[in-house]
């Protein structure tokens, strides 16, 4: 017998389901191993490490490797752990997933209904800067950093990361804001609403879907970012540039224990907006993809 739900396009026979489940949680497994990996063996003492066998659970359960990663932990000079750089990257990723959001919906509101004459080939620079890799922007915006004075400080990655984030809001709020009916806005006109009291009134309180899609996407790119915050942090550097500093420092033992712990460390933030909210982040891009 086949099941038919409103939620199903397909009629899927009982074999077919179990055969799609069975490839599904294979694949899983086999995502979520490095994960097992690195949990299993950050609560292990490092000679059970050492000794072979990281698929085991630990004989012994220590959440020391934790501490020093966080607290103790050599990195650099001194031996801060990686608390301070935590705090580098939160400092950093907020105000530049907020500012390149909001800029984003208004770059997106303007280009689809306050339409004017080039806004085509606006977007499309916009849309073009997408396609640009990090390395080709890094000696310009050196350049730029050093002129503003803000080369090596927190002030000066937000404004790499908003610069380079923007094509991508753009992007994502002008095709959200593409399906919303013109004819509303027009409306607001007529009633004598203005550019910022439409936008807030009226555009802004539908777009949390694509706002979801959008944080998602720049906290995850700003947060694992590396090659901005190596080129450009100085003494303000961020968690990943703190943890590869961990995980490649030549000095005493290799404390795998603590790396792992390090890197689950790191990888908390983005693992935790990816929970809360990751649910919505396919629902926003498929918002505005279908109009009518």
């Amino acid at each position: 017998m086949s099941a038919v739900t409103q939620d199903t396009a397909v009629r899927t026979g009982s074999i077919t389901r179990v055969f799609i489940y069975v490839v599904l949680i294979v694949f899983a497994l086999f995502y979520l191993l490095p994960l097992y990996v690195m949990a299993v063996n950050s609560v292990k003492p490092l000679a059970e490490i050492t000794g072979g066998n990281m698929m085991a659970l630990p004989q012994e359960w220590t959440f020391a490797p934790w501490a020093s990663a966080w607290s103790t932990a050599q990195i650099g000079v001194e031996p801060t752990g990686l608390k301070p750089y935590f705090l580098n990257s939160i400092l950093m990723v907020v105000p530049a997933v907020t500012i390149s959001t909001i800029v984003g919906a208004l770059n997106g509101y303007v280009l689809t209904k306050w339409r004017f004459r080039g806004d085509t080939w606006v977007f499309g620079l916009m849309l073009f800067s997408c396609f640009i890799p990090f390395q080709i922007v890094l000696i310009p915006m050196a350049m730029v950093l050093g002129k503003l004075g803000l080369a090596g400080s927190i002030p000066g990655l937000i404004l790499v990361h908003v610069v380079y984030g923007i094509g991508f809001t753009t992007l994502y709020f002008r095709n959200y804001y593409a399906a919303f009916p013109t004819e509303l806005v027009r409306a607001a006109q007529m009633d004598g609403a203005g550019f910022f009291r439409i936008f807030w009134r009226i555009l802004l309180p539908v777009s949390g879907p694509i706002a979801v899609v959008s944080v998602i996407w720049q906290f995850t790119n700003i947060w694992n970012d590396f090659l901005f915050g190596a080129s450009f942090g100085g003494v303000n550097q961020p968690m990943t540039v703190a943890l590869n500093n961990l995980v490649q420092s030549s000095t005493g033992v290799k404390e795998y224990n603590v790396h792992f712990a390090g890197a689950i460390l790191a990888a908390i933030p983005t693992l935790i907006v990816y929970i809360v909210a990751g649910r919505y982040f396919v629902r926003g891009l498929m918002a505005g993809s279908v109009k009518g």
